[in-house]
Order: structure tokens, then C-alpha cells, then sequence
């Protein structure tokens, strides 16, 4: 974590959460992007009152609502703490402001095109494979998601009920 060394203490903070935290409510704008240290975070919004989670972010990752964050517009979903965790936050300000004037920083760009080729997977994921073959996947890349991520987050990542995830890990 050499890159977030280089800001000052007063830049960044480090938080100590438990799980079910919320660090960005959907609908509110972001303002600080987050670096998590130690445990997992999810992104998930709510459709038709269904709590729908779209990613999952562990330790060495960055995560805000970038579209929010460099918009300035309401954040399309939440942001929650789904182990207790600890993350670095740098605001907005002042991670723009160290982008400039410290190229080292470029890994953030990095994670950013990572995140925006996840997504393109993502949805070509979602709309040529079926659920196993999406929980495959999933297995797959992360095969330590099983003992981290509580089964209903994993079936609402997947697009599938809890009952559907449960007769697929049955399959196996």
C-alpha cells in the first residue's frame, strides 16, 4: 500500500467497522473513495424492494461510487461492510489534488479500468450463461467467497433466489 503511504495523515483516515455498515447510502453523493485493508465490502441497491448486491470488494481493493464521485450526482447504490473491516478513506479533494501532483498514484487509474472490465464480464456473464455456469465463474475467481460472503448476498450477486443458489450447490 505504498501509494496511499504517500498522502499525508491529515489526508486519509483509517477506519475500524463492524459489518453491516454503511459507508454510502444510495441516492446520496459520494465524496470520499475507500481503500479496504482488511475484510469485505458490497455494492447493492434496492429494486422493487429487493436488496440486489453487484460486487464485492476485499483487501487491496478501491470502491466509491465513481460515477457519483466525479459527477456529483446520487449514487445508484449503497456501499456496506459485510465483515467487520478496517478501510482507508481519502476524500475527494484531497485524492485529486495528490493524483496531480504524485504519478505514482497512477494505480489508481489501474483499478479503475480492472473495475470497468469486471463490469463488461459482468454483463455479458449475465446475459449468455446460466445461474450455475455464473456461480462457477464465481467459484473460480474467487474461491474463498463461499466462507466470507453470507449464501442470500452471494444468490442476490448471482440473480437467482437463496432456494435457486441452494439446489446449485447441491448439483455440485
Amino acid at each position: 500500500m505504498k501509494e496511499v503511504s504517500d498522502f499525508n495523515v491529515k489526508e486519509i483516515e483509517t477506519l475500524s467497522i463492524p459489518s453491516k455498515t454503511v459507508l454510502l447510502e444510495e441516492g446520496k453523493i459520494a465524496d470520499k473513495i475507500y481503500l479496504v485493508r482488511k475484510g469485505c465490502l458490497r455494492l447493492f441497491f434496492y429494486n422493487e424492494g429487493k436488496d440486489i448486491t453487484f460486487q464485492f470488494f476485499f483487501e487491496g481493493d478501491f470502491v466509491a461510487s465513481f460515477d457519483s464521485l466525479y459527477r456529483g450526482t446520487p449514487s445508484l447504490f449503497s456501499l456496506e461492510s459485510i465483515e467487520p473491516s478496517e478501510v482507508v478513506l481519502i476524500k475527494k479533494e484531497d485524492f485529486y489534488h495528490k493524483i496531480e501532483s504524485n504519478p505514482s498514484l497512477r494505480l489508481y487509474e489501474e483499478k479503475i479500468i480492472e473495475r470497468f472490465s469486471f463490469y463488461q464480464r459482468l454483463f455479458l456473464s449475465r446475459i449468455k450463461n446460466t445461474p450455475q455456469q455464473r456461480y462457477e465463474e464465481l467459484l473460480k475467481e474467487y474461491p474463498n467467497i463461499i466462507q466470507r460472503v453470507p449464501q442470500h448476498y452471494i444468490a442476490s450477486y448471482l440473480g437467482i433466489t437463496p432456494v435457486s443458489l441452494s439446489r446449485i450447490r447441491n448439483r455440485r
